[in-house]
């Protein structure tokens, strides 16, 4: 069959990739330590199900606005612009059934075919994706591991051109787990008011940030907010990633445009899944802040570990559950690595290079896993990494 070029050149997200792989070597009886995933190991708090419950016996199983139900979207105006210091009204509030139909549809209602798009490199695969999708050109900025992969500036401004649309950011960052500093985010500011870019801000670890941290959002810059969709949900912060339930705020004149593209595609979200988000943001949220803690910890172990091997070197992550670890000293393409750990280590985690060509040299391992399962992880590691050198 001759299909569309649009999804000729679609391609699989990585991590479900390996994640299948590792499954076939459970079926077979293996013992595999999941490093790969980026899905939260705890529970949805049993506050947040209970409400979804409620809503489900309550009746709350109909169609509804499409943009989202008034009382969740006035709930997360106050929630979001309250932790990113700014004012945001409920109308600028779009909710999605999860965080990605609000990357995708903010980039169709803004990229006209050959607009390009600058997108962090490493990055989320469905970034290039909804780049191409849209009829955009995806265009690389790479990470700086010296800068905490924060932008590599100079080559931000090289890179811009007449056709230079769109900057997407993502901090904290999937793979990196880097967090954008203040001072580099005023620089992207300065050029996106001076060249009339639109920024779309990927802020869905914005919550996930260690050691006293505070995550800004360029959104809060003055002269940004017209300009900039911000991009966040409940999967990562509130370990609800089943319940696909994600939200945009955006300028109001665009955020009808999202309304009409999530009318005429996906109708609505799920009734009773917005009734369980609105008890996550008014409820207690102290699990969110324990959570993050547990994380902390499970971080501070992890880079211990991996930079106590021998041809690894691992800054810490600011933020996110996501280690990058160097390994460009061994000398080995990462894709072939990461496969002969998964099948000799029995370790499941990512190349690098499964988020962009700039991710060669470097591994992804997830630490949304157990305290005991990252030192099980770590224990193969060592080993495989002695049986290499």
């Amino acid at each position: 069959m001759a299909f569309a070029e649009r999804v000729i050149r679609l391609k699989q997200e990585g991590a479900y990739e390996v994640l299948a792989r590792a499954q076939e070597l459970e079926r077979d009886g293996r013992e595999i330590i999941h490093l790969e995933i980026g899905e939260p190991d705890f529970a949805t708090a049993p506050h947040i199900s209970m409400a979804g419950v409620k809503a489900i016996v309550e009746g709350r199983t109909r169609y509804n606005p499409s943009a989202g139900i008034h009382e969740l979207r006035a709930a997360l105006a106050d929630d979001a612009g309250r932790r990113r210091g700014m004012t945001v009204l409920p109308d600028q509030v779009v909710v999605g059934p999860g965080a990605k139909p609000l990357l995708f549809f903010p980039m169709l209602a803004l990229v006209e075919p050959g607009d390009e798009v600058l997108c962090p490199d490493p990055g989320f695969p469905t970034y290039e994706a909804v780049i191409r999708l849209a009829g955009g050109v995806p265009v690389s900025v790479p990470l700086v591991e010296e800068n905490d992969f924060s932008f590599d500036l100079d080559a931000f401004h090289r890179l811009i051109t007449r056709r230079t649309k769109v900057v997407l950011l993502n901090s904290p960052s999937n793979p990196t787990g880097g967090v954008m500093p203040r001072e580099d985010l005023e620089r992207i500011a300065e050029v996106a008011i001076e060249r009339g870019l639109w920024v779309i801000s990927d802020e869905i670890y914005s919550r996930i940030a260690y050691d006293g941290r505070q995550v800004p959002s360029i959104a809060a810059f003055p002269g940004m907010q017209e300009r900039t969709v911000i991009v966040d949900g409940f999967s990562k912060t509130y370990a609800m990633t089943g319940w696909r339930l994600g939200y945009g705020i955006l300028p109001e004149t665009l955020a009808a445009r999202v309304q009409l593209l999530l009318t005429h595609s996906v109708g609505c979200t799920a009734h009773m899944t917005q009734y369980a988000g609105l008890e996550a943001v008014h409820g207690p949220q102290e699990w969110v802040e324990g959570m993050v803690a547990i994380y902390q910890r499970r971080r501070d172990r992890l880079v211990a570990g991996l930079n106590a091997i021998p041809g690894i070197r691992c800054k810490t992550p600011q933020g996110a559950f996501y280690a990058f670890p160097n390994v460009s000293a061994l000398n080995r393409p990462v894709s072939d690595l990461a496969s002969q750990i998964l099948e000799e280590a029995g370790v499941a985690l990512l190349p690098g290079t499964a988020f962009g060509p700039a991710g060669e040299g470097y591994l992804r391992i997830s630490y949304a896993n157990s305290l005991e399962r990252i030192e099980q992880g770590l224990t193969r590691l060592e080993a495989f990494f002695r049986r290499l050198k």
